[in-house]
């Protein structure tokens, strides 16, 4: 019986490592390595074994495939045939040839000693193909062989395992090769034959251990979905997605889950019925689809393992998990290299802004950064893939390995289904196209020869537009980046895009706008979440209810959201301070969330009516912002981001603040306490006039020259007829400026300016920089040309 390293036919995971991929292919290799060397560090991975690439060469030779092989590749090179043709003669060949004797013995065998060592007579396996040549770091071969489930008794294993070799010459597998330029007689298969986990009773997924968009590399990527794993591959369902930010998952009593995204989840692969079918398809339960797949105990557990394995294998890594439905259990499937992020040069950013946009028809999650116009090109079926025009948008419900030939011709990709680890996703990424998955209408929006701009630069919400919109490229070379003593720091409001931002050497950042996240992330008015049963409307009710489904509690909805939300834009700076301003909606904005007009009041002016602090101690609005402290809260002392200040927004008097102080006391932030800084807004002229007194009751000043200017030239920003007097640089709002950078200065307390003017005109930091001011928070666009000028202006 073939149980031992040196054996020709198969060898025990056991007795793998990476060594061996030359022999079992990456996968297999892969397996062995961790049941070897992890085990021991609670990575669990099922028992199996491999057969190794001599097996199929003995296969191939027995059956006298080579001459065939090379023959319908010679007439595919020479046109005599299409690679449809070519490849299904080869399948066809491979399929029926026989095994060599002592190698059918071994197989068998070793089903029997698997069955014997589990306590099961016939136990279902999974069948994987595991090439050779494939997960080599310069060439990522994920999908492109064939893996079969739930296969049970000797017969099926045999006939599996033929159908494995065969799945060498798939059509998309010899267009890989032929892309790779790999040698197709060079690359030999290797077969991993792994004991199931029951995930069609439980949930299975993938998940890497480096932020698939960004190639940030502190978090872990997970996506989930009920039953087997394959749907989550291939992209036939939308999964939960969940984040998690690596360094925390050391820190007692912290829990780093920066995102958990509900996903539709509409149907799981189970193990088939008396059909015959080894796995079929069903759809979910409205509570499966209303529900996580995975506890937050689970989401770290999982997070912990992707560490764990990332550590050993000293790279970022692509795994696919499972839980035993039964046992409850986490069990580690397949672990490759990540090949896409991982080498990504770093030197150089770029960045993509869209103009002139058309109308606005779909969205979806967005993979890559850039942005692509084309017409679209609607495919529904593999069979007609030939109609493809090279240059086109394709858009399809899903894809699978069979789509690669087109592809990678096409300048950008939208699916209806799929989740940011689906086949879709992945392959766009390794051709650098930006794709739109998961929009759930695509096929029924779009029609052929339709122009339309897709764009996914702008966060974890990729757009579709009507028609050709401009787009301009800027190349940002961070190596000419150099340090400066003044802090040159962001502006951020989308928690989707701060990530991609992570490469600029920022000081942290001087301005994150909640009521962003909460108008992308949360979208509904605090209060029709505390007041629910105010609301008079059935039709906003039916909407938060939708959004809310999978919360006991609406405002922990609004809590967790906004918590996580702000996380995404404090993970990137940390230990680098992260100033988040409180909610700074006027009325009329806070008006447009679901639920919010019932609760706003209409004012003739809402820019200076109610809004910033005097909304917080408020009767009218004192609700929503205990929400808000409570995310605070959350954010930094359960999820350990410890670095976020707190910023008060348009606060009139010394008086408004000791109010806004206390109600935060009431709602557990007290300022000084677990570090906690309490900044306030310096935009209104009561703020440079009595400076001294703010400054006893905050730790810092953060300048917000537009609302300066405004209310210092009595000019309104909006305002196009008054456009041209509207200066940051008039004499009056530059006296306001230097005149508070010099009182904060001398009370000891930390000043910056989060206004646009910087960003606007890079010049202006001169000024700053003269005036002695501490921080400049800039628009990441223009963040090197701001911190070029503050090099400049501190040399003198």
């Amino acid at each position: 019986m073939a149980m031992h390293a040196q054996d020709k036919t198969l060898v025990w995971f056991d007795d793998l490592g990476r060594q061996d991929v030359p022999r079992v292919g990456g996968k297999n290799a892969s397996l062995g390595e961790m049941v070897q060397s992890l085990g021991a560090k609670g990575i669990k991975v099922p028992p199996g074994f491999a057969t190794t690439s001599d097996t199929y060469r003995a296969y191939i030779d027995e059956n006298d495939l080579r001459d065939v092989v090379a023959q319908t590749l010679e007439d595919l090179s020479r046109e005599r045939m299409t690679l449809h043709e070519a490849g299904s003669r080869i399948r066809a060949e491979v399929r029926s040839g026989t095994w060599p004797e002592e190698i059918e013995r071994d197989i068998r065998a070793a089903y029997r000693a698997l069955g014997e060592r589990v306590g099961m007579e016939t136990p279902a396996v999974a069948v994987r193909s595991s090439a050779t040549a494939e997960d080599l770091p310069d060439a990522s071969f994920a999908g492109q062989q064939e893996t079969f489930l739930n296969v049970r008794g000797e017969e099926a294993l045999l006939r599996a395992c033929r159908r494995c070799f065969a799945s060498l010459f798939t059509d998309r597998a010899i267009s890989y090769r032929e892309m790779k330029g790999f040698d197709h007689m060079a690359v030999a298969l290797s077969i991993g034959v792994q004991l199931m986990v029951r995930a069609d009773t439980g949930g299975s997924g993938v998940m890497f251990s480096i932020d698939t968009e960004s190639g940030f590399d502190k978090v872990v990527l997970i996506n989930a979905a009920w039953g087997l794993g394959e749907n989550v591959v291939q992209g036939a369902v939308d999964p939960d997605e969940y984040q998690v930010y690596k360094p925390f998952l050391g820190r007692a009593g912290i829990t780093p889950i920066m995102k958990k995204a509900l996903g539709a989840k509409k149907i799981k692969m189970i193990y088939g019925g008396s059909s015959g079918q080894t796995t079929r398809n069903v759809a979910t339960s409205r509570k499966e689809r209303a529900q996580f797949v995975l506890s937050d105990a689970e989401i770290l557990e999982l997070a912990r393992a992707a560490c764990t394995i990332e550590d050993h294998y000293g790279q970022p890594m692509d795994m696919e998990w499972a839980r035993d439905g039964d046992t409850g259990e986490l069990y580690i499937v397949q672990a490759r290299p990540e090949t896409v992020q991982s080498r990504a040069v770093g030197g150089t950013l770029k960045s993509f802004r869209m103009k002139k946009a058309g109308e606005k028809l779909l969205e979806g999650l967005s993979v890559g950064m850039s942005v692509a116009a084309g017409e679209v090109c609607l495919i529904e079926d593999a069979e007609d893939i030939e109609r493809f025009v090279d240059g086109a948008i394709l858009v399809t419900s899903i894809t699978d390995p069979d789509w690669v030939p087109i592809m990678k011709r096409a300048a950008a990709i939208i699916t209806d289904h799929g989740g940011r680890t689906s086949h879709a996703a992945i392959v766009s990424r390794e051709l650098g196209l930006p794709a739109i998955v998961g929009t759930g209408v695509a096929t029924h929006v779009l029609h052929d020869g339709q122009m339309v701009t897709v764009n996914c630069s702008e966060g974890d919400r990729g757009v579709v537009y009507a028609g050709k919109a401009e787009i301009e490229v800027e190349e940002t070379r961070l190596e000419d980046v150099a340090e400066t003593r003044t802090k040159v720091m962001l502006n951020l409001a989308n928690p989707g895009a701060a990530m991609r931002w992570w490469r600029l050497p920022a000081d942290g950042v001087g301005l994150a706008r909640m009521e962003f996240v909460i108008n992308n992330e949360i979208r509904v008015h605090p209060l029709a979440l505390t007041r629910y049963g105010d609301l008079k409307s059935d039709e906003d009710k039916a909407a938060i209810d939708a959004l809310t489904q999978g919360y006991a509690d609406r405002t922990e909805f609004f809590v967790e959201r906004l918590a996580m939300g702000l996380s995404s834009i404090a993970a990137p700076w940390y230990p680098n301070p992260v100033i988040v301003r409180m909610s700074d909606f006027k009325t009329n904005e806070y008006a447009q969330l679901l639920g919010g007009a019932q609760f706003e009041p209409a004012e003739e002016n809402p820019m200076i009516g109610f809004r910033g602090a005097s909304r917080y101690y408020s009767d009218r609005y004192r609700d929503g912002f205990a929400l808000e402290c409570q995310a605070i809260k959350r954010l930094r002392e359960e999820m350990g981001f410890d670095n976020v200040i707190v910023m008060i927004p348009f606060c009139r008097s010394p008086e408004e603040a000791d109010r806004v102080l206390e109600v935060m006391g009431q709602n557990g932030l007290v300022r000084g306490e677990n570090g906690l800084e309490v900044y306030v807004m310096c935009e209104i002229p009561s703020n440079v006039i009595v400076a001294e007194e703010f400054a006893k009751r905050f730790d810092g000043f953060s300048i917000g020259s537009n609302d300066l200017t405004q209310l210092t030239l009595g000019i309104d920003r909006d305002s196009a007829d008054l456009a041209y007097l509207f200066r940051e640089r008039d004499a009056a709002v530059l006296w306001m400026i230097e005149t508070v950078i010099a009182k904060a200065r001398a009370a000891g307390a930390k000043i910056g300016l989060c206004g646009q003017a910087p960003s606007n005109d890079p010049g202006f930091a001169r000024i700053l920089v003269a005036a002695g001011i501490d921080t400049i928070s800039v628009t990441p666009d223009s963040f090197v040309a701001v911190k070029a000028n503050v090099m400049e202006a501190e040399r003198g």
